[in-house]
């Protein structure tokens, strides 16, 4: 892998991660039009840190939140009795409950669908059939007008249940989590926030399974083009948050849609 492909796959990585129209569909469409080998050591090294990268950009923008959520719930664990008046009383311990509810459906999922998942990354026509799906998420969007709803466990359950779904590649993951939330009557600002907050766990862990397949595999890319990929899909990622905030406070996120339709419309045509 070349720098300027590092350079090219990192912007894919960090704006696609979250705008809402599919990062792991992107990079399996980018890596097809770059004929590079999607299940090669090299590949999998890259993966792992324009992953890192993009969790950085989630704890450049949410730094405080996250510290907040940490501190909350360490507290939580060093005195359990008080668990429910926490709950109730400190949003922080709060948002970590509903995220580690997320996990649930998202964990039990990759268990037992891992094989037939990990092959339809290896299936470019199958991502842009996946991206029009998303757009269609995306415009249903306006049958919802106005959320002003708060979070739940129950709420917190079902966007879970979308965020399993987004692990099929080019159904994206922050589209598919915020325009479920928004479904649900949720306010936007706290759907997005909450939709990129509950990456943090998914990505982290994604990345400890990819570094554990690095260190069986080693590493063959060079620290330049990895190096170049991590930043660029750091900073791309820090610009696509405040980005996708912005639409979603306006309530434009349907835009994206036609992004999405033309992209897999275009790609199920050429491929």
């Amino acid at each position: 892998m070349s720098v300027w492909e590092a350079a090219l796959l990192g912007l894919v990585q960090g704006l696609t991660e979250f705008l809402p129209v599919s990062s792991s569909g992107h990079l399996v469409l980018g890596k097809h039009l770059l004929n590079l080998d999607t299940s090669a050591a090299d590949n999998v090294a890259f993966d792992v840190f324009v992953h890192f990268g993009t969790v950085l950009s989630i704890l450049t923008i949410y730094w405080r939140t996250v510290a907040n959520i940490l501190s909350d719930s360490w507290r939580t664990v060093l005195s359990p009795s008080g668990m429910k008046a926490r709950y109730r009383e400190e949003s922080g311990f709060r948002v970590a409950v509903f995220i580690a509810i997320t996990l649930v459906p998202t964990g039990i999922v990759y268990i037992i669908f891992k094989e037939p998942l990990e092959a339809a990354f290896q299936d470019p026509r199958f991502v842009c059939g996946m991206l029009i799906v998303t757009g269609t998420l995306l415009v249903l969007t306006l049958l919802r007008r106005g959320p002003s709803g708060r979070l739940s466990p129950v709420k917190a359950i079902v966007i879970g249940i979308a965020q399993s779904a987004a692990m099929l590649p080019g159904i994206s993951r922050s589209g598919a989590t915020i325009c479920t939330a928004l479904y649900q009557n949720v306010e936007p600002a706290k759907a997005a926030n909450f939709s990129f907050l509950m990456l943090l766990p998914v990505v982290l862990g994604a990345t400890l399974i990819k570094t554990l397949e690095v260190a069986e595999f080693g590493i063959g890319i060079g620290a330049v083009p990895l190096l170049v990929g991590t930043f660029v899909s750091y900073a791309s990622g820090v610009i696509a948050i405040k980005v996708v905030l912005d639409f979603v406070r306006r309530g434009s996120l349907h835009y994206f849609a036609y992004y999405c339709f033309a992209i897999g419309g275009l790609g199920l045509m050429l491929i």
